[in-house]
């Protein structure tokens, strides 16, 4: 048995490990699955072994829930987040003014001046901390519960330091109670402030993110119509579409949405699959052929018999691709979780040592405290979040310049490293709208051919008809008016135009008005290019042939060229039929393709790629691309395609030009090298500022503050002179650093 939950509760991807593990841990779980950013958790188990409530148990015992049938009414998660935010900033703010403007030459009132009201002082801190913690209470729920079950996450090492810098900051206000004034210069306390307050923002940014993601199934559930009309016995009623049954009998008038699949067992028509299949050309229906649910049917009046209804049909099949394949991304978020587990109790352990070591090297108690903090609040995981800022803000602005939306950062992690890049073919390589391409003509001129055509087929609501009708309209030809119009479903139409008779269509249209075909060879000829042929017959003669095709865009194959110069791998990836993809394939200078691809299958060819070691983008614009982008390593949209694929990419290039996959893998490989320029001071950075800070506090003070130190005991004046030499050595590395510090004149040359 198969069952799917909407979990609540869970703050980074190791809550989804933890909830994988407790799971397939039970007896009669034979797989557990959590999809992080839908929020869902699926699992596979034997009901004869283990029951629901057992597993909902489990969730719950692991710290987790089960959202209810009135979770949709709640406030979204990252709304609750960004009010968070902002009372965390509010109170943050004035904390900072506080404890920090003086030494930007901020005055403060006397009644809460460090020097003149040190108590004050550290009395109006604490207060602002308060409201900061409270709102940040989630940190210390999840992070100290892990910390007791002995799986610690970052939320662990948040709760952690900014607690231990909270306590001792009450200490430090019972010592200057009790006359040790020096010690409102030693308070963490907007440090643990700012530290709350900046990884709120982050969880807020990635649970934004996380919406936009399940955007993409939500659209992809809005497809299918909300009501069928299906025939039981004698009537027609009117159902919702989820309650369609197997073997009902299923109605559709032209216009309309399939709502479930089947196989059709009344009339002939068009359909229109391209939401599904990618292909811009309808597809004919006769009797006895598969129709998929969400299609649109064209043109004919159709009954077919419901065969695969809820999660069976191919629309839920792809929503179903889309969700597994974006619980499997993001390997690069889990790494800080991971390092977390071993990361977490080496720093707590680390502080421990530092202080112990200082008292055995005969400091006092207060200075031992005062090194413990030290370690685990510089240890608190901002810098996680905000290690390469400047870089992502820089790229991913010259990204948008460039008409390229790129999102977030660990997008430019990975495409630095992508070495195979897979297209689709129709609305990707190609423009997606069929246009004519070639007139043959027999005993009467082109324009006159397309007149007599465009009349009859403006009247039709084929695609090839529109194409003809703007062929028409793009010569200046003046369309006439057309009578006894007649459309011959899967054939083509028939009209009177000026008089004369007019039919349109495809070889079985002739051969049905006994019309000689003088245009065989030529039919040929343009299917082997790719090229859909029309034959238009005036007053029963053969009149001319129009051929029509989805033509590629301009900046295919130079887009092609450079890859391949990179030694970057190509492939096209199609539903359509082999003929077709080799000759598009061709145009554009690809010489790997993968044709009649099933939509549900794009995803599993993209994975067959990846398992070959290769690193993966997938540059798409249909629904049918959605599972394939999500599963790719990097997912590639184009900004004119579906809404569905877009939100379903990492990155969207709005202007539809190729091109822009060249400078978007440009712009990562510019941000990573500047990146790992830094990453050799980084790593010694880390050792030296680490060390730094086990061997001496750091504290906040002005000219004023060590002035004081005069009337202090030697023993603080002592280890006052230390913190300003060491603060001195800090600004002396800090130069060192901005020497490195990323150009953006750097990016935009890596990029041009």
């Amino acid at each position: 048995m198969e069952k799917s939950y909407q979990i609540t509760g869970m703050t980074c991807s190791a809550c989804a490990g933890r909830i994988e593990r407790t799971l397939n841990k039970l007896n009669g779980v034979d797989k557990a699955n959590v999809n992080f950013a839908a929020e869902k958790l699926y699992v596979s188990f034997d009901d004869k072994n283990i029951n629901e409530s057992e597993i909902v148990s489990a969730i719950k015992k692991a710290g987790y829930n089960i959202a209810g049938k009135n979770a949709k009414s709640e406030m979204p998660a990252h709304k609750k987040l960004l009010i968070r935010f902002i009372i965390s900033m509010i109170f943050t703010v004035p904390l900072l003014i506080i404890s920090m403007g003086h030494m930007v030459g901020m005055p403060l009132p006397k009644i809460i001046d460090p020097m003149e009201n040190p108590l004050n002082f550290a009395i109006i801190q604490l207060a602002l901390t308060i409201p900061v913690m409270a709102t940040g209470y989630m940190f210390y729920l999840k992070g100290i519960k892990n910390l007791f079950r002995l799986s610690p996450n970052m939320d662990s090492l948040i709760a952690v330091g900014t607690l231990s810098s909270v306590v001792y900051g009450i200490f430090a206000i019972t010592k200057i109670k009790n006359g040790h004034e020096h010690m409102a210069m030693e308070l963490y306390f907007e440090s643990a402030a700012v530290i709350l307050t900046l990884i709120t923002l982050g969880k807020y940014l990635e649970s934004l993110s996380k919406g936009k993601s399940s955007q993409a199934i939500k659209e992809l559930m809005e497809l299918s119509p909300k009501i069928a009309t299906v025939r039981r016995g004698k009537k027609e009623l009117q159902v919702k579409s989820e309650l369609v049954q197997i073997g009902d009998t299923v109605i559709v008038k032209p216009g309309e949405k399939f709502p479930v699949d089947g196989t059709v067992t009344l009339g002939t028509t068009s359909v229109d699959e391209s939401m599904l299949t990618g292909e811009s050309m309808p597809v004919t229906k006769n009797v006895g052929d598969k129709v998929i649910g969400a299609t649109v049917n064209k043109n004919g009046y159709i009954e077919y018999t419901a065969e695969k209804i809820g999660e069976d049909t191919a629309i839920s099949q792809i929503i179903k691709l889309v969700e597994e394949a974006q619980g499997k991304k993001a390997p690069i978020a889990r790494l800080a979780d991971v390092i977390s587990a071993y990361f977490v109790p080496a720093v707590i352990l680390l502080a421990i040592i530092a202080a112990v070591g200082w008292k055995i090297a005969g400091e006092s108690n207060d200075f031992c405290i005062t090194i413990f903090i030290s370690v685990l609040v510089i240890a608190c995981p901002c810098a996680l979040g905000l290690a390469t800022p400047t870089a992502i803000m820089i790229a991913t602005g010259q990204g948008a310049k460039n008409g390229i939306l790129i999102k977030g950062g660990e997008v430019l992690e990975n495409a630095h490293k992508i070495n195979t890049v897979v297209f689709d073919k129709t609305g990707t390589i190609t423009e997606g709208i069929p246009v004519v391409t070639d007139i043959k003509t027999n005993g009467i001129n082109e324009n006159d051919l397309l007149l007599y055509a465009a009349a009859a087929e403006k009247l039709s609501e084929h695609p090839l008809g529109d194409s003809i009708v703007k062929e028409a309209n793009s010569r200046n030809i003046t369309i006439p008016e057309a009578e006894n119009f007649e459309s011959i479903s899967g054939m083509g139409i028939k009209a009177v135009v000026n008089g004369k008779q007019i039919i349109i269509g495809n070889e079985k249209m002739m051969n049905e008005y006994k019309i000689k075909d003088d245009f065989i060879s030529q039919i040929t000829t343009f299917a082997n290019q790719g090229k859909t042929a029309v034959i238009c017959a005036v007053d029963g003669k053969a009149a001319g042939i129009i051929a029509i095709s989805d033509q590629i865009k301009e900046t295919s194959r130079s887009a092609v060229s450079k890859l391949e110069n990179k030694g970057i791998n190509t492939v096209m990836l199609t539903g359509d039929n082999k003929q077709t993809a080799l000759t598009i394939a061709g145009y554009a200078g690809i010489k790997n393709v993968i044709y009649e691809v099933l939509p549900e299958d794009k995803a599993a060819e993209i994975k067959k790629i990846q398992e070959s070691g290769k690193i993966t983008a997938m540059v798409g614009d249909g629904i049918n691309d959605a599972p394939a982008l999500a599963q790719s390593d990097v997912g590639i949209a184009i900004g004119s395609g579906t809404d569905i694929a877009i939100e379903s990419a990492d990155i969207v290039l709005m202007n539809g030009s190729l091109e822009g996959v060249n400078t978007a893998i440009k712009l990562s490989h510019a941000t990573i090298t500047l990146q790992g320029n830094d990453k050799k001071y980084q790593t010694k950075s880390f050792l030296g500022v680490r060390l730094q800070y086990i061997g001496h506090s750091y504290s906040y003070g002005t000219a004023s503050h060590f002035r004081r130190t005069a009337s202090q005991s030697d023993d603080s004046r002592r280890r006052n002179e230390l913190k300003f030499g060491i603060r001195s050595l800090k600004r002396t590395e800090t130069e060192k650093f901005q020497g490195r510090c990323i150009k953006p004149q750097q990016i935009k040359k890596g990029v041009h």
